[in-house]
């Protein structure tokens, strides 16, 4: 088994299930999420491609090769692309204004998976940082291959979907996918049981993001 097949099956496939059958994911493609929610989730995600590009760039830091450097050091760069090009045209659908995205600020769950990536990118080793930082490639993919099956009545939605759902993005995932499998002949046991952990925490976090915007969660005080 590959060192990412292993991680999935101990801690991505059950929490994935979960999520593609999320009110949040199914309301996308039968077109009944109110705007609201997405608005939420689009705002929570300007915020979480900031930090996650952040996290990419210590990641590429920590690599011990050339090519996973330009790598991550690339996938940084185009976050800070997705989060200004994709969001600028959703903001306009949804009646936001990147002014809009910085008043709200980062909610909870937000704040949360966005301090724990930068944690343990910061201060781990580079497996438990590629490990940290793999649900969200993978989980995005998958999930836009699966809402490309139906895509949605909702134009904003479908513009969403488009874009996650590409041969583009799938190429990226698999890239990161290679290094990850590579990366798992080197661990020790020690270490694989962090990087477990880690990826079992980040995709829990990629739930509680779907799930904190289906519910517009905002902080309690």
């Amino acid at each position: 088994m590959t060192f990412s097949a292993e991680l999935w099956e101990s801690g991505g496939a059950k929490v994935y299930a979960e999520i593609v059958r999320h009110p949040f994911i199914t309301g996308l493609t039968d077109g009944t999420l109110p705007h609201s929610a997405f608005r939420y989730f689009i705002v929570q995600d300007s915020h979480y491609l900031r930090s996650y590009s952040r996290a990419l760039a210590l990641v590429a830091a920590r690599a011990v090769d050339e090519d996973a450097v330009s790598m991550f050091a690339r996938h940084a760069a185009d976050a800070i692309e997705v989060e200004r090009e994709l969001h600028s045209s959703l903001l306009g659908s949804l009646g936001l204004t990147s002014a809009d995205v910085d008043a709200v600020g980062s909610g909870p769950t937000t704040t949360a998976y966005m301090s724990y990536l930068t944690a343990v990118c910061a201060t781990g080793t580079y497996a438990e940082a590629v490990a940290t930082v793999l649900p969200c490639y993978w989980i995005y993919r998958d999930v836009g291959r699966e809402l490309l099956k139906h895509s949605s009545p909702d134009p904003v939605y479908a513009e969403w979907i488009a874009a996650y759902g590409s041969e583009e993005f799938d190429a990226v995932v698999e890239s990161v996918l290679a290094v990850t499998d590579r990366l798992g002949a080197e661990v020790g046991p020690g270490e694989r049981s962090r990087c477990h952990q880690h990826f079992a925490t980040t995709t829990r976090y990629e739930w509680m993001f779907w799930d904190a915007a289906y519910r517009e969660l905002d902080w309690p005080v």
